[in-house]
């Protein structure tokens, strides 16, 4: 099978020899397939209910994504999970998250990650000749901490938090993270959500992924439940201190805000988000996780795209393998404003 992969107007494009497959792309793109790996908005196509994307473009993408997707304004009609040639892969990054595999020979992995985590199992990696890999921590020093770590961490900062009397946010992605802190913290009580992160909650409990039924936000603020003076916990967004939800939640009862994410790693992180304590977690693969990868697929060629994916097919040739971008990095040359970037990108 010949293989071409190409970046064009902002959007990677993979040639088969047979079919052009367009993705995740994030504004309308021609071509015979389009693929969604998630519902994330960064690899969403924003223009897609208005222009149907273009005539006689199939759409892949997992069930779950596609609901998802509809329950926060990206609607996908007629999804399909499998055409001949083609097979979606769990990514293992947040639910309904997918890979693809053309014909056993070639794999885009989306974001990936192979730790498991609550109710997420490990990515599937495929043996592939040509490997299209993600390079969001494609760094030497990202290496993240182990999940039950994190968990004996957290519960530490809540516990001391209590004995002073203090309400705690934690703060993360509200599509996928949030999800997984809901998992992990909901024992403590009282226990309450942000309004888009109970939305997105009643979501993937109506995909079958249990979790705790627990008030919103504004209800909770409507009935008088949260109060200055007995602690309680909230799962909300990962936002910036200077965000209007976060200025009137520390003013009104003192909160501590804890925020959850790989670029936590950085020690300048917490300080740039204006948060309390940082922990390390996230929904990708670190960077000995992304080798690892590399390494079981037994590629003879491969793709890096997203995050430091420049530096990551450096370190890979510098291994022996046949690596190259698929595009120049959509990092910043300044690192500061890299991790700030990525903090505030579009997981939203």
């Amino acid at each position: 099978m010949s293989i071409s992969v190409t970046f064009v107007d902002s959007c990677m494009v993979i040639h088969d020899g047979r079919n052009k497959i367009s993705v995740d792309p994030i504004r309308p793109f021609p071509s015979d397939f389009t693929f969604f790996s998630h519902a994330h908005t960064d690899h969403l196509c924003r223009n897609y209910y208005r222009t149907k994307l273009t005539s006689g473009n199939k759409i892949l993408t997992s069930k779950e994504t596609s609901l998802i997707a509809g329950a926060r304004g990206f609607p996908m009609p007629e999804i399909n999970e499998t055409y001949n040639g083609f097979q979606l892969l769990d990514s293992g990054h947040i639910l309904g998250s997918r890979g693809l595999l053309i014909d056993d020979d070639l794999y885009y992995t989306g974001d990936i990650s192979t730790r498991e985590r609550a109710f997420m199992k490990s990515a599937t990696i495929p043996e592939v000749r040509t490997l299209i890999i993600e390079a969001t921590f494609g760094r030497a020093h990202y290496v993240f901490p182990d999940i039950t770590g994190v968990i004996h961490k957290t519960n530490k900062l809540i516990s001391e938090m209590y004995d002073q009397g203090l309400p705690v946010l934690l703060m993360g992605y509200p599509l996928g993270k949030a999800q997984i802190l809901t998992r992990l913290f909901s024992h403590w009580e009282p226990f309450y959500v942000h309004d888009v992160v109970y939305k997105m909650n009643n979501t993937y409990k109506k995909l079958g992924i249990a979790l705790k039924d627990s008030v919103m936000f504004s209800e909770a603020e409507k009935q008088g439940l949260l109060s200055r003076t007995r602690p309680w916990v909230m799962i909300s967004p990962l936002v910036h201190l200077r965000s209007n939800f976060v200025k009137l939640i520390k003013k009104k009862y003192g909160a501590i805000c804890i925020g959850f994410s790989g670029w936590a790693l950085d020690n300048r992180y917490r300080n740039m988000m204006g948060l309390d304590h940082a922990v390390v977690m996230s929904d990708h693969c670190d960077y000995v996780e992304l080798l690892e990868f590399v390494k079981a697929s037994n590629a003879e060629k491969i793709y890096t795209f997203h995050g430091f994916s420049q530096d990551f097919a450096h370190s890979l040739k510098k291994l022996g393998f046949d690596a190259e971008p698929v595009a120049k990095s959509n990092v910043p040359k300044k690192e500061n404003d890299a991790l700030l970037q990525h903090s505030l990108d579009t997981y939203i």
